[in-house]
């Protein structure tokens, strides 16, 4: 393992005790969505971490906000069980920093709820669980303002926990195959890498938060896996 210097240990965190940042929190290029729970002192961190303001919330009374949530700088897509208090609470936080973006929550009809584990998006594409339906296609086109496609990664139909993805770069399961990762290039036009999280845990999003201005990892990930991180999503300059 290599040595972990200040600046690699400044982006390694932990939520209630776990290194699976990504199953509790989202980000985007402005904003970080954390649970209620979250210390001030991890909010003021991750925000530093990744340049963006953070929130605190809760979606359908459970903490697992990565699982429930994604977003990009246009807007937010919730789980169907968002609570009407979340989504205004939410609204209220955004309004008061200036920020004017979309939310949404996922259709009732689809049985896939957790929004978090089956989108992967950035700023103009999003890749989704094969199963979609076109509803719920056309909510995350509207609101997220992306072209959507349907795909797999390392054959998991769960893409928003199997990658990550910026406006720069995806870091994508380790198992991934060619023609998965052929196929990410083509549809996000960008490089990609694979790796792992968490001293080789190959579900990236489940611990890796990132945007175009930085990244937070669980704080089990090793210095080669960091290493991998700053090379596929462009932060060769932090």
């Amino acid at each position: 393992m290599k040595r972990r210097g200040d600046k690699e240990s400044k982006r390694l965190f932990s939520v209630d005790g776990s290194s699976y940042i990504g199953v509790f929190a989202t980000c985007t290029e402005s904003l970080v969505l954390l649970p209620p729970q979250a210390s001030n002192r991890l909010a003021a961190e991750m925000e530093s971490a990744l340049e963006v303001k953070a929130l605190r919330t809760s979606i359908d009374e459970i903490s697992l906000v990565g699982c429930l949530a994604v977003g990009n700088s246009n807007g937010f897509i919730l789980s169907p069980y968002a609570l009407d208090s979340e989504i205004q609470r939410i609204k209220d936080l955004m309004q008061a920093e200036g920020l004017r973006v979309k939310l949404s929550r996922l259709p009732y009809r689809d049985p896939m709820s957790a929004a978090g584990n089956i989108i992967l998006a950035n700023d103009t594409v999003a890749l989704v669980h094969p199963e979609l339906s076109e509803k719920t296609i056309d909510v995350i086109k509207e609101t997220l303002g992306v072209e959507v496609y349907k795909g797999t990664i390392g054959g998991l139909k769960t893409v928003g926990m199997a990658a990550v993805a910026t406006n720069k770069g995806i870091l994508a399961h380790k198992n991934a195959t060619h023609d998965e990762l052929e196929f990410l290039e083509d549809i996000f036009e960008l490089p990609v890498d694979i790796g792992s999280v968490n001293f080789g845990v190959p579900l990236i999003g489940a611990a890796l938060l990132a945007n175009t201005k930085g990244y937070a990892a669980g704080y089990e990930t090793t210095g080669a896996e960091l290493g991998r991180i700053v090379d596929a999503l462009g932060f060769t300059d932090l």
